[in-house]
């Protein structure tokens, strides 16, 4: 596989050194000028740290892209319109929203691909991206993939990043199946404006035993990342119809 001469790839143990604090001269310079994708898991945190309900978060900082040939949506943090594009929440002390900070800036500069192969095993791909701006990689910090993940708190959402993965690669899409504009608008409510999913989830005229029981039900509605996952699991059932 070909890479940018900026991008390497990243194999087993092998150790890069890095470090990001406010003493690097090139500080939250990566916060500009930048798209940020959010996965669902980001959202849900950033909101919680923010204390805002899910439309008013997606209504204020999100932006949705559907390219032509999109299977899904793709959902990305807005930028503020100072000229530089710069991240909502970054200040000149940095990051207003650290520790609820999205996945990308976490494994930053490493990035993660993951993919499913013929048998619904995920394999993993590790790259290190070198931008011209970026003075971490003279930090003398040296650490391996595993070791840069663990640091940045990155095992959680990697954890459920790859269950949405069991959406975004089914196999049934392989197979020519395509989806119209109200199941990604399905897949939008259930995973990203979950306090609507909620509402959903809890009325009487949603009923699904076959994949929630009522004490199930109670637990999904009580907690924000178990309503996630079961939205993962009801999207297949509702994209793919797929029983559980």
């Amino acid at each position: 596989m070909h890479f940018p001469d900026n991008i390497t790839r990243l194999c087993g143990k092998k150790r890069f050194s890095f470090a990001c604090h406010p003493k690097v001269p090139c500080f939250t310079e990566c916060c500009r000028e930048l798209e940020l994708a959010l996965t669902p898991y980001d959202v849900l945190l950033l909101r919680q740290e923010l204390q805002m309900g899910s439309s008013q978060f997606f209504e204020r900082y999100v932006v949705v892209e559907q390219e032509e040939n999109d299977v899904f949506p793709r959902l990305y943090l807005g930028m503020v319109d100072d000229g530089r594009a710069s991240c909502p929440f970054i200040s000149r002390s940095g990051c207003k929203v650290y520790r609820s900070r999205p996945a990308a800036c976490r494994a930053y500069p490493v990035g993660r691909g993951a993919m499913l192969d013929a048998n619904g095993n995920r394999r993993e791909m590790y790259v290190l991206v070198r931008e011209e701006h970026c003075r971490g990689f003279s930090e003398p910090q040296s650490q391996n993939v595993a070791e840069w993940f663990e640091n940045q708190g990155l095992i959680a959402y990697n954890a459920i990043n790859d269950e949405v993965l069991s959406l975004l690669q089914h196999e049934k899409l392989s197979q020519g199946v395509s989806l119209r504009q109200e199941d990604r608008d399905t897949f939008i409510l259930a995973l990203y404006k979950m306090d609507e999913f909620r509402k959903i989830v809890s009325s009487p005229a949603f009923c699904d035993k076959d994949m929630l029981s009522a004490e199930e039900k109670e637990s999904v509605l009580a907690d924000d990342l178990s309503l996630l996952r079961f939205g993962i699991r009801w999207l297949q059932e509702v994209l793919f119809t797929e029983k559980l």
